[in-house]
């Protein structure tokens, strides 16, 4: 395998789209992250991801990416929500601007601080433009960044958002609602950035069954991110890896 990035493009033009699944190390113990990530793998899941809003602790996070290590057959992808969750054990790196936000900190100051652990540890930096849309339910994403979301009626606004990360030279779109939305990112949304900006988009937030995954899909996004709905049924994995892979 070259690079992860390389990977997942692979994944996206031989199975149609990507299926990656969040695991967050501070609502699981390291034993639960592991055997969540085994099944996920098991259940055809591309990536994992790994990564939280407010981290209670450094060691365990650590600790969740040395367990998996090894053992977990597909990527480790580092979603980190600071600069104080870089782990050096990590396949790549989710480098997200909070590009939908105002929060200097989220869009730059973060990145900073990031950086130079990432140069020492030699990670693989995946440039992200990272856009939270309107849920209807406060968030723990929207509350800990300090930032509004972009309206679910604004086609237009998030289009330029994205546009504009493509401008600056990042390599994905990450649109989500936030870990445990009530709704979903719109299909009309996602079918108009992805048009505009022509970057691979992925979608997260509110995924709870195959047919929501698969109309992200059929809307344009090339990777579709599904969190809670693992950690609270895993019996839907097989179902939501198969309705994003529609070539199978």
């Amino acid at each position: 395998m070259g690079t992860v990035l390389e990977y997942l493009s692979e994944i996206r033009q031989r199975r149609g789209a990507g299926y990656l699944v969040l695991l967050d190390p501070d609502r699981l113990s390291p034993e639960e992250l592991e055997q969540r990530a085994l099944a996920c793998a098991e259940a055809g899941a591309d990536a994992i991801l790994i990564g939280t809003s407010l981290m209670f602790s450094a060691a365990r996070n650590a600790q969740a990416f040395a367990r998996l290590k090894g053992r977990v057959k597909i990527p480790l992808i580092g979603f980190p929500g600071d600069a104080g969750q870089v782990v050096p054990s990590t396949d790549a790196l989710l480098f997200l601007s909070l590009i939908s936000g105002r929060n200097p900190e989220l869009l730059i100051g973060q990145q900073v601080r990031a950086a130079p652990l990432l140069k020492e540890a030699g990670i693989e930096v995946i440039s992200t433009g990272y856009m939270l849309i309107e849920s209807g339910s406060l968030t723990s994403v929207e509350f800990m960044s300090g930032t509004r979301p972009i309206p679910r009626n604004k086609c237009d606004i998030a289009m330029a958002h994205a546009l504009a990360a493509r401008y600056l030279g990042m390599k994905l779109l990450y649109l989500e609602t936030g870990s445990g939305a009530g709704a979903s990112v719109p299909d009309e949304m996602v079918r108009a950035v992805a048009a505009y900006a022509e970057l691979p988009v992925v979608v997260g937030g509110g995924i709870r069954d195959g047919q929501t995954a698969r109309a992200k899909v059929e809307a344009g996004a090339s990777f579709v991110v599904t969190g809670t709905v693992v950690e609270e049924d895993q019996g839907r994995l097989r179902e939501l890896s198969a309705a994003v892979h529609i070539k199978g």
